[in-house]
């Protein structure tokens, strides 16, 4: 009752942060005639303006008016449509992590452009998931039209594109794609034997279309890939051997290690302790010469793969739980 009370005098939390960010519509609102007066090469310089100011120490969450007002302005001119203020109160919520729940016809997609440029202007990459390939090529070509505007670049990640296009579209400032395509380069690059076949950048920023959809729906499907054993075969025999010999760490935090690696059956998850990484630097010569002599040595990068997929292997996974073996290959059980 003294809750329903209170909530009657100062509103709900979620009323209470609404109203913080309509302050900040207030300040895009005040910044449209500005905008409105220059050319489009004026409206165009904007993008290499903020991203100075970005270089020279700013925040996003200070140029985000200046920024808004930017796209709200090149979207009038680029498509014909200009953003509500209910839109940019989407935007600026999409552009702090959170959900923001809008119902068919609200203009989502014109809303995601305003997280997206705001958080592109880094230069980064901004990654933004839609359910199919069909909404991953239309929304890039007809919202390309505003971030090409503005002098950012556009791709989109979509079934059957080569390594050289899928590496071309994550180095654009923004990038469509489906979580399956996305997630299946993510495990393809985490398969890489060399930063030269890795196709991803490093992952900073995405907007998730339908978000209750991929993440709770789609999240039920697995993600499962598989390479070619090759010449690979040697490798994951030679690490295999390896960390078979390694005696799992029991000390407390504080203390000392007396084992080579820990093990978090919770998140399921493993790591070398500094003793571990000790006993298996004193083995890189027999593993590759050219290697270096430390694990953190860019040289040994490419063998990395094969020593975290041999510990998950070992202590991770067992057999008849996480997986089984039928005539010769290995089934993972879902």
């Amino acid at each position: 009752m003294l809750a329903n009370f209170a909530k009657s005098i100062f509103g709900s939390a979620n009323d209470r942060y609404i109203k913080r960010l309509y302050g900040q519509v207030d300040k895009i609102n005040a910044l449209e005639s500005l905008c409105a007066q220059l050319s489009d090469e004026a409206l165009r310089s904007r993008t290499g303006l903020m991203r100075e100011w970005l270089r020279n120490g700013k925040t996003m969450d200070e140029i985000l008016p200046e920024a808004f007002a930017t796209v709200r302005e090149a979207s009038r001119r680029s498509l014909g449509m200009r953003h509500f203020d209910v839109q940019m109160v989407g935007g600026m919520v999409l552009h702090q992590g959170k959900i923001a729940e809008m119902k068919t016809g609200e203009g989502k997609t014109l809303v995601a452009t305003l997280a997206a440029y705001l958080n592109a202007l880094e230069g980064k990459g901004v990654h933004v998931i839609t359910v199919n390939d069909y909404l991953a090529s239309r929304d890039a070509e007809w919202m390309g039209r505003l971030y090409k505007f503005l002098g950012l670049t556009v791709g989109s990640i979509v079934h059957g594109l080569n390594d050289e296009e899928r590496r071309a579209a994550y180095a654009c400032d923004i990038t469509y794609g489906t979580n399956n395509e996305f997630g299946f380069d993510y495990l393809r690059d985490n398969m890489a034997t060399s930063r030269e076949k890795l196709v991803q950048r490093d992952l900073v920023y995405a907007i998730i279309d339908e978000v209750d959809n991929v993440l709770i729906d789609e999240a039920r499907t697995p993600l499962i890939i598989s390479g070619p054993a090759d010449r690979s075969g040697k490798e994951y025999s030679r690490f295999a051997e390896y960390v078979r010999r390694l005696k799992r760490n029991t000390a407390e935090e504080e203390e000392e290690p007396n084992g080579h690696y820990d093990l978090d059956d919770k998140s399921r998850s493993i790591s070398l302790t500094e003793m571990g990484i000790a006993e298996i630097e004193q083995r890189i010569p027999e593993l590759d010469p050219d290697a270096g002599d430390s694990l953190y040595d860019p040289r040994f990068y490419h063998l990395t793969y094969y020593l975290d997929n041999a510990l998950k292997a070992q202590y991770l996974y067992k057999r008849d739980v996480q997986y089984v073996v039928q005539n010769g290959e290995v089934i993972i059980v879902d």
